[in-house]
């Protein structure tokens, strides 16, 4: 999961409380940064505040619907001021700062859940080679 947002404080409350709940948390200091960051590594889910210097999360989140590997990421948006001429379709929740941090833990969990399986399950490895003819029995091999 990647938190942005620009405040210290409120990327430290949210990472403490989403680790705590057993999450593995990576965080950026505004949308620029979580950009670069989630084209390294794509982050399950991404929450992000709305007002952030360099980009912003609005901008963070068209962004990320620009490139296929990167749209289908659910996104939290969270904000000191209601969102009300955004398009909601950028994002999959909306939080009013200060955040109830058992709600926000809430939906990342129900966000997480409704992810389709991913195509990219490894497949079970065997140590031994496919064949097409069945294996000899070790009574024959002397």
């Amino acid at each position: 999961m990647l938190l942005v947002d620009n405040e210290p404080d409120i990327l430290a409350a949210f990472s403490m409380a989403l680790e705590w709940r057993g999450y593995r948390v990576l965080s950026a200091g505004d949308g620029k940064a979580a950009l670069e960051m989630t084209g390294r590594c794509i982050p399950d889910l991404i929450v992000t505040d709305c007002s952030m210097p360099e980009m912003d999360g609005v901008d963070l989140c068209r962004q990320l619907k620009l490139y296929p590997a990167l749209a289908a990421i659910p996104v939290i948006m969270v904000s000191a001021q209601v969102q009300t001429n955004q398009k909601p379709a950028l994002w999959n929740a909306f939080f009013l700062k200060p955040v109830d941090l058992d709600a926000l833990e809430s939906t990342v969990g129900l966000l997480l859940l409704s992810r389709p399986l991913r195509e990219t399950l490894s497949p079970v490895f065997s140590d031994r080679a496919v064949s097409r003819w069945p294996p000899i029995p070790s009574a024959f091999i002397s």
